[in-house]
């Protein structure tokens, strides 16, 4: 379980759990979601939330994991500009430390001595 702050001076924080980050990836609800000037304010979390509603109004959106994400994360009432620059900067992190190393192969795909 990781925190993320959400305001300037620190006095907010909102708790992130890997089944979060994990369903963000799922979903690729990051992909294309900053405009090229790379800025997040409060239109790009309106931007995540009209997404975020429109998977929860579809077929594929009935899944406990996305709404956990919305209740405990995305619509958490502390949930602001610098805590969706927050989120993204975790997921980043968080998506690097998930691929392995990749190893080194001969050509028949088994590791090399």
């Amino acid at each position: 379980m990781s925190k993320i702050q959400t305001n300037a001076s620190g006095t907010r924080s909102i708790e992130v759990s890997e089944q979060h980050l994990a369903t963000i990836d799922q979903y690729q609800l990051l992909r294309d979601l900053i405009d090229s000037n790379g800025i997040v304010d409060e239109g790009v979390l309106d931007k995540l939330k009209l997404n975020i509603r429109s998977l929860l109004e579809s077929e594929a959106g009935r899944d406990k994991q996305l709404l956990d994400l919305c209740l405990d994360v995305i619509y958490h009432p502390n949930m602001k500009a610098l805590g969706l620059q927050n989120l993204i900067q975790l997921f980043l992190e968080w998506k690097k430390n998930q691929h392995p190393t990749p190893t080194t192969q001969d050509p028949d795909g088994l590791p090399a001595d």
